[in-house]
């Protein structure tokens, strides 16, 4: 069996950063969060890598990130453009959003045909977690009724909270053999001197929430069977949801996956990583990230340089 694909959500990076050559580095070799994903990802044995990217991007990722990664491993673009839509679609004037990372994903479709993971592409998410998910995808278990085998790694919410303000996370509901049921999806979480709460209602009342909560960080593992479903989904979306927010309604992974599982076609174990989930959610938060690289470099997880 061939290894397994990594997927990189990268289509959105130049609109948050300013542009791809201005990515901050998260240490003094000039990697970025990127740069350790990927490394993670092929020492647990993952092949080829696929980037998700803008096509006006591609000579800025190349330069910044791909240029590396393809010294070492198979590597893959795929542009997520506006107009990679069914012909009967009319995009709205002045759309300017992508359709979303179920669209993102749809669009891996000719490049993909194996099992693969799906990763945002400036989260950092651990050495562990992509060890799980090769093992999981090398052997695929579908159930009795045979709906398609996919899975998720879970984070304890405590690994992921930031000091700096709220956080919006999707809890994991299971049933008792661990496959998801639903993603909750709490919009302001946020860390406590004795643990964390939540507001559902502006502030106006919080409630307590476990801290060993798993929560779904956008890590994903797939069979290239989800292409097909996605194309249904894209259709549904197109038909009855954009046109009730014409500019900024957006087709996402979660709600998608969790409607193939509703409607008894998929699966989703949810497996968990013990591991600190660490992103630059607030700009106050490089310090702490630039501080967790060093010392998982001190600790001799990393080497100094991660591409020579």
């Amino acid at each position: 069996m061939s290894k397994p694909t990594l997927v990189l959500l990268a289509a959105g990076m130049g609109s948050r950063y300013g542009g791809l050559k201005q990515i901050d580095p998260i240490d003094d070799a000039g990697h970025k969060i990127i740069d350790f994903s990927i490394y993670d990802a092929l020492r647990a044995g993952f092949g080829k890598v696929v980037f998700i990217i803008k096509k006006e991007h591609e000579a800025d990722f190349r330069e910044c990130i791909g240029d590396a990664v393809a010294k070492k491993t198979e590597v893959e673009y795929v542009y997520q453009e506006q107009t990679a839509i069914p012909d009967w679609v009319t995009i709205p004037a002045d759309r300017v959003k992508p359709w979303g990372t179920a669209h993102a994903i749809w669009c891996c479709r000719d490049k993909v045909k194996e099992p693969f993971a799906v990763i945002n592409s400036d989260d950092y998410y651990g050495v562990s977690a992509y060890k799980t998910l090769v093992d999981f995808l090398a052997a695929p278990v579908a159930d009795q009724e045979g709906r398609m085998p996919f899975c998720m790694v879970g984070y304890q919410l405590k690994n992921t909270l930031t000091e700096n303000g709220s956080v919006a996370r999707g809890c994991c509901r299971m049933n008792e053999q661990g496959y998801l049921t639903r993603i909750e999806e709490l919009t302001k979480i946020e860390k406590t001197a004795d643990g964390a709460r939540y507001t559902q209602d502006d502030g106006a009342s919080w409630t307590d929430i476990e801290l060993d909560t798993l929560v779904s960080m956008n890590m994903w593992g797939f069979q290239p069977q989800i292409f097909g479903e996605l194309e249904s989904s894209l259709d549904r979306f197109f038909k009855e949801e954009m046109e009730k927010n014409p500019l900024k309604s957006e087709c996402f992974i979660p709600i998608e996956v969790g409607r193939m599982v509703e409607a008894g076609k998929a699966s989703v174990k949810v497996l968990s990583s013990a591991d600190k989930w660490f992103g630059v959610t607030y700009k106050e938060d490089k310090p702490f990230v630039m501080e967790s690289v060093a010392k998982l470099k001190a600790e001799g997880v990393y080497p100094e340089k991660l591409w020579e």
